[in-house]
C-alpha cells in the first residue's frame, strides 16, 4: 500500500513540475475535494484541473513541488490517510512550509487516487507556542 501511495504522490510532484494541470488533476478522484491554505475549495477533478491551469501556466509557472511523507495510515482495506510536509517554489531549495493531509482510496484497477486534500501553511510562531505550551502543561 505505502509504495503505491508514494508512487501516486511522486506522480503529483512530476505533474506539478511539468506544469501539467490535466495530469495533476488526473490523480484525484472524480468527485475529490481540494482545499488550499487560503481557504479556496475545488470540488471534483474537472474543477481541480480548471483551477490549476492558471496556477501552473501563470502564477506558479516554472515552480517545482517538494514533498516529504510524514505518515501513511490505513483506515480500511482501500482507504489511507496520508500526512505530508511540502512546498512549492522556484529557488534552489524549496522549503517544506506547508502541511498537507490526503485521503486516498484504492480504485478497482488498483491505482490510488486522492479523494480529499487539505493544505495548511505552517505558522512558525504558533507552532513554537503550541509546542512550548503542550510541553509545559501537566500530564492528564
Amino acid at each position: 500500500m505505502q509504495s503505491s501511495i508514494e508512487h501516486a504522490l511522486d506522480q503529483m510532484v512530476e505533474a506539478w513540475n511539468a506544469g501539467d494541470a490535466r495530469a495533476y488533476a488526473s490523480l484525484f478522484a472524480e468527485d475529490a475535494t481540494y482545499v488550499i491554505f487560503a481557504g479556496s475549495t475545488s470540488i471534483g477533478r474537472e474543477a481541480i484541473r480548471r483551477d490549476h491551469e492558471p496556477v501552473l501556466s501563470r502564477f506558479q509557472k516554472g515552480s517545482r513541488m517538494r514533498m516529504s511523507i510524514s505518515s501513511v495510515r490505513s483506515i480500511g482495506d482501500d482507504v489511507a490517510l496520508v500526512l505530508t510536509e511540502g512546498g512549492v517554489g522556484t529557488g534552489k531549495r524549496i522549503p517544506l512550509d506547508k502541511v498537507q493531509s490526503f485521503v486516498f482510496r484504492r480504485q478497482n484497477d488498483g491505482r490510488w487516487l486522492c479523494e480529499a486534500f487539505q493544505n495548511t501553511k505552517k505558522h512558525r510562531l504558533m507552532m513554537w507556542f503550541f509546542a512550548r505550551s503542550t510541553r509545559d502543561s501537566p500530564a492528564r
